[in-house]
């Protein structure tokens, strides 16, 4: 049973990534601050969020709303992980790590999102 937000899987596994970016850009170079780094932080903290969010609106087409941005900002946040390849501040193989990171984020998300889905038909029925 899921009595809040913090218990969702997709929301605990999405909070890993955003953990794992907070840490990785404290070593991205200064004048990054309010470039990537910022961008990537945002995104990252918008995918948690919007979980939270939809979550506490109590109605499923909202909630699937929410969903849907997080997944945006998920997306967002692996093209920022791309460009800090393209500048060197990560290797191929630490991207490829928040890939596998990024995918599983995906699959939860999308296999909540199909199960609001479903709690909204059956709510109609």
């Amino acid at each position: 049973m899921v009595s809040n937000f913090e218990d969702l899987e997709t929301w605990k596994e999405c909070r890993k990534l955003r953990i794992q970016i907070s840490q990785l850009v404290k070593v991205f170079p200064t004048e990054e601050k309010y470039r990537l780094v910022d961008q990537i932080v945002r995104s990252s903290r918008s995918v948690t969020a919007n979980i939270a969010e939809g979550h506490g609106r109590f109605h499923f087409q909202e909630n699937i709303q929410f969903c849907r941005q997080a997944r945006g900002s998920l997306t967002e946040t692996l093209e920022h992980l791309i460009c800090a390849l393209d500048e060197s501040y990560i290797t191929t193989e630490q991207l490829n790590n928040y890939r596998i990171q990024y995918g599983l984020c995906l699959k939860l998300l999308n296999g909540y999102i199909a199960y609001l889905q479903k709690m909204k038909e059956n709510k109609r029925k």
